[in-house]
């Protein structure tokens, strides 16, 4: 007998956005506009390279994000997208299979996978009334056999954040020894002042990482480059077990020309934030439930109606992202393909 892990099969699959010919794709969150013209070329530039072997140590790009988040680059650790570092998150702490990891349910789809592979317990809490994140439960939840807790901000597939308020009394009690991960994919989306932000608070928390991603505001989601911000010790870690070579030459280049031209990449933030706005509002007048979104993307809480209305929009050429049987995730994008979804769910 083949000696693969029986628990393999149970393993929950990754469920990527759906694309169908002829049909807005607003299903994986993507930016609909393409990299800016200097970070084309600095992506040509390093393909031109592809016969050598990326920088290993990603010092440049580490040395870059470290000067522009005004740490050092001792406390950067730069991954094949911030879900290659949600799973090398796992491995570094978790040994035994009592070992647990906790986090939000619904939250981010890579969480339960990422635990699973690192052979780790899943320990979910469920979101509260209003889909946030219940950070007195979820606090409730550590115990002894803890050693991993993600908080998803804005949460994935909701759009609702936590506040930094809340945040610090919920670090406060997990305690040091609990490694706590807040995801912050979409944080140039967030707009809330009281938003938390994982950067000022690295040094009163050693135990915190902050993990970002090119992959949405940077507009570079094909080529796989995310990053973490921690203390060294963990940085370290993250290293060690992070997959020789993964975060390739082209993606390097492409980040760091993404830095260096980020006014003009974040300002199509701004446009996003104000679509999000007219979709939620458009959506509320027709009766939807539609929680305050901080990221580039509504969730509509549709319950047991959750397939039928995929399936409706997909007539309508707009593909969408279901999540059964809780609701519906679509990406907020430019107006006219916003307004495609609007006179879908309008007709629903």
């Amino acid at each position: 007998m083949t000696p693969i892990r029986p628990d393999l099969d149970t393993l929950p699959a990754y469920v990527p956005g759906r694309a169908i010919p002829g049909a807005i794709k607003l299903a994986s969150n993507e930016v609909a506009l393409a990299p800016t013209a200097p970070v084309l070329a600095a992506i040509a530039e390093a393909a031109a390279a592809g016969n050598r072997y990326p920088d290993l140590a990603v010092v440049s790009l580490s040395e870059r994000l470290a000067s522009e988040l005004d740490v050092t680059p001792d406390r950067i650790a730069v991954g094949c997208g911030s879900v290659s570092l949600c799973q090398q998150l796992v491995q570094i702490t978790c040994r035994e299979t009592t070992d647990e990891v906790v986090y939000a349910w619904r939250s981010f789809e890579a969480y339960p996978i990422v635990t699973q592979i690192g052979n780790a317990r899943a320990v979910t809490v469920p979101l509260d009334g209003d889909f946030r994140h219940d950070l007195d439960a979820m606090a409730a939840a550590v115990t002894p056999r803890t050693r991993l807790v993600f908080v998803c901000s804005p949460n994935n597939p909701t759009g609702t954040v936590v506040h930094r308020a809340e945040f610090e009394r919920f670090m406060d009690a997990v305690g040091p020894d609990v490694v706590v991960a807040l995801d912050e994919a979409y944080h140039e989306y967030v707009t809330d002042p009281e938003a938390v932000d994982g950067l000022p608070l690295l040094d009163r928390y050693p135990n915190l990482v902050v993990l970002r991603t090119f992959s949405k505001a940077y507009r570079l989601a094909g080529l796989r480059v995310g990053y973490a911000v921690t203390a060294p010790e963990i940085a370290t870690a993250l290293k060690k077990v992070c997959a020789p070579f993964s975060v390739s030459t082209v993606a390097q280049a492409g980040a760091i020309a993404a830095l260096d031209h980020a006014g003009e990449l974040l300002a199509a933030c701004k446009e996003a934030v104000g679509e999000r706005v007219r979709v939620r509002e458009a959506l509320l007048a027709a009766g939807f439930t539609v929680p305050h979104t901080q990221s580039n993307f509504v969730w509509l809480a549709l319950g047991g109606r959750t397939a039928d209305f995929a399936a409706h929009c997909l007539e309508h050429k707009v593909v969408v992202r279901p999540f059964h049987p809780d609701g519906v995730r679509v990406t907020v994008t430019t107006p006219e393909e916003d307004d495609r979804f609007l006179e879908a769910a309008r007709s629903f």
